[in-house]
């Protein structure tokens, strides 16, 4: 991997004597988020190609769906944000995370509430000293979904459009509650309505990260 040792167009630095000293700069964190058909795939592909030393990471829940599931998941992302926080000099980019977790819980996908799990989750991540992005994708059009999810589904994947736009209203909720109480991580939602426009979009919210 090649590693960059910025991420701005212009690192800060400072002096020491008369020797000049480059500041660290924080490395990015992007999480992508979303109902099923909105473009994530795309969305992580498409950033991963343009970003220098930057990490894809492709996440899925477990296969125990059962209340004892929940402390399977809780570690697992315990110990993703340990792995996290010891990584430097490198982004990364994740395709899910917990939050998934959380979304599932409250549209009564699992057996469980997920909800103070994820409040511990959400305050840690907070914490993490990296540039923090929360993308949450959605439809203006949800029309567009029923097209995606024809195009992507698999066998196993029991989600139609009406489950989408359910948690497309749940994830722009999130969305609204990370924004009024994390302080460092940064939400965008993204409109992901228009293929044509798609890159486009990305290159204007994330472009400054390409260079």
């Amino acid at each position: 991997i090649t590693i960059i040792p910025a991420i701005t167009p212009k690192p800060n630095t400072k002096s020491i004597g008369t020797k000049p000293v480059m500041k660290k700069m924080k490395d990015t964190i992007i999480i992508v988020e979303g109902p099923q058909g909105a473009g994530k795939t795309t969305f992580t592909n498409y950033l991963r190609e343009k970003m220098s030393a930057t990490d894809l990471y492709r996440l899925t829940g477990i296969k125990d769906k059962t209340e004892a599931g929940h402390k399977k998941i809780e570690k697992k992302y315990l110990k993703l944000l340990e792995y996290i926080e010891a990584c430097e000099d490198v982004n990364m980019i994740f395709d899910r995370t917990f939050f998934t977790e959380e979304i599932y819980g409250r549209l009564g996908y699992k057996p469980y509430s997920f909800d103070d799990t994820y409040k511990m989750l959400l305050e840690k991540l907070d914490k993490l000293n990296f540039n923090i992005y929360l993308v949450v994708l959605y439809l203006k059009d949800t029309s567009v979904f029923e097209k995606r999810i024809k195009r992507d589904k698999h066998q196993y994947q029991a989600f139609n459009v009406e489950s989408s736009i359910k948690q497309q209203n749940e994830y722009l909720k999130l969305a609204d509650e990370v924004e009024k109480d994390a302080k460092n991580i940064k939400v965008i939602r993204f409109n992901a309505d228009n293929n044509e426009t798609f890159t486009k979009q990305i290159d204007e919210q994330f472009g400054y990260l390409f260079k």
